[in-house]
């Protein structure tokens, strides 16, 4: 099959959708498709064009047997909600210059377009509607009602014109996927798309994600001793996490000096969180970059406890995908959800870490002291058998790619209700 992909984010980004993108682009590729990506240069999760990028313009790549346009965009220093909203439209206007062609060549025999931002769908809706190809929308979080949720944005006659684009851009997708149950029920609710919204999870390779004994860990590197308990966050320092506990909830444990809290990543949060800490004048937090991918491994053998924290109203609207790496490592994994939530039932049901309420400085730190003086094997060993049965990235992507095939392989001409009537 001949594959367009339509992402802001695509390889070589270490962490969030950028990451997954990228290595279902490179297994389709791989598994002998034609594939091609129209993205923008990468960025996340620093909030900054990587070094090897700054300055080009339009520019065409090849990676992992990939053919990746690229498009030069906006991104702001300082995140704010209508920078964010400039950022992303920008990227849509510069990807004009990659789609021009496309909607004049042969037609793909698919397109995959990934969200957020939720608008990136208009293009692809468009070239689907004109050129009879089969679009497959895969939300990898519900970006509108998490900006209304967190009050990232109130002006409502906004906020419905942006759930009006939304609904046009659903109603038109041949196919639409998301990562959790939670996030399929949150799209089946809204009572737009003519078929059923299909479970597409993110995965993990637990073959090269695995658990490792603390000799081979990070601590020798960072100058930490066997004795340290180490409380580790590893990823997007962003708005939805509600970090500021962490800094909060350290300040308990200043005066036990083998405990440290490890904070690997960059974003939006990250002035925030380091003001914190000099504000507090804590010597029991260490900020560090983002790791290779080669060394994850080691970083999450690093840690006693992991931290995977969210805001109450953000719980069912996206799912933590450093999640998926912590759990194929073998890690304890420190939540908060809400009860009901996608993510509290199956941390709950599989008893592969220990949950708490979300947004609560007095829970965090009552839960890293509960962590801290329990055997915590039981819920490692838990949490290493779910990845394997549950999130192998070679199940995932296999299942993925069969779809694919059965859903479009044959098709020349569909509209969302002859592909609902085909896959039924």
């Amino acid at each position: 099959m001949r594959i367009l992909i339509y992402d802001i984010n695509y390889a070589p980004e270490l962490t969030g959708v950028g990451k997954y993108t990228g290595e279902m682009g490179a297994w389709l590729a791989k598994q002998g498709h034609s594939v091609e990506v129209i993205t923008a240069m990468p960025y996340y999760p620093e909030w900054e064009v990587h070094k090897a990028y700054k300055g080009k313009g339009w520019l065409t790549e090849t990676i992992e047997g990939v053919t990746v346009h690229r498009c030069p965009f906006y991104v702001p220093k300082k995140v704010t909600s209508p920078k964010r909203i400039l950022h992303e439209f920008s990227f849509v206007v510069s990807s004009l210059r990659f789609w021009l062609p496309v909607f004049f060549g042969a037609p793909f025999d698919a397109l995959i377009c990934v969200a957020p931002p939720f608008h990136i769908g208009l293009l692809p809706v468009f070239y689907s509607q004109l050129r009879k190809v089969p679009l497959w929308l895969h939300l990898q979080d519900l970006q509108i009602d998490m900006a209304k949720e967190l009050g990232m944005l109130k002006n409502q006659r906004f906020l419905n014109f942006m759930f009006k684009i939304e609904e046009y851009i659903l109603k038109r997708s041949t196919t639409v996927s998301t990562i959790s149950e939670g996030m399929v029920r949150k799209v089946a609710g809204k009572n737009i798309i003519e078929s059923e919204c299909i479970l597409f999870p993110n995965w993990v390779d637990d073959f090269y994600i695995r658990p490792l004994p603390q000799s081979e860990s990070l601590r020798a590197e960072l100058g930490l001793s066997a004795n340290d308990k180490v409380i580790l966050y590893s990823g997007s320092l962003g708005e939805k996490q509600g970090l500021e506990l962490i800094i909060e909830a350290a300040r308990s444990f200043e005066a036990e000096k083998n405990v440290k809290f490890l904070i690997f990543g960059s974003g939006g949060g990250e002035t925030r969180l380091k003001t914190l800490v000099q504000e507090f004048q804590l010597k029991n937090v260490f900020f560090h970059p983002l790791q290779p991918y080669e060394k994850l491994s080691a970083l999450l053998a690093t840690a006693d406890v992991h931290l995977v924290l969210q805001k109450k109203s953000a719980s069912d609207l996206v799912l933590p995908s450093k999640l998926t790496s912590i759990l194929a490592a073998g890690g304890c994994a420190l939540v908060s959800a809400v009860p009901g939530t996608t993510l509290y039932d199956v941390i709950d049901s599989h008893q592969m870490g220990i949950l708490i309420e979300p947004e609560s400085v007095e829970a965090l730190t009552e839960g890293l002291r509960k962590a801290l003086r329990a055997d915590l094997s039981v819920y490692r060993q838990n949490a290493r058998s779910y990845a394997q049965k549950h999130l192998s990235k070679k199940s995932i992507l296999q299942q993925f790619e069969e779809d694919l095939i059965r859903f479009y392989g044959t098709v020349s001409i569909n509209t969302p209700k002859q592909l609902a009537d085909q896959q039924v």
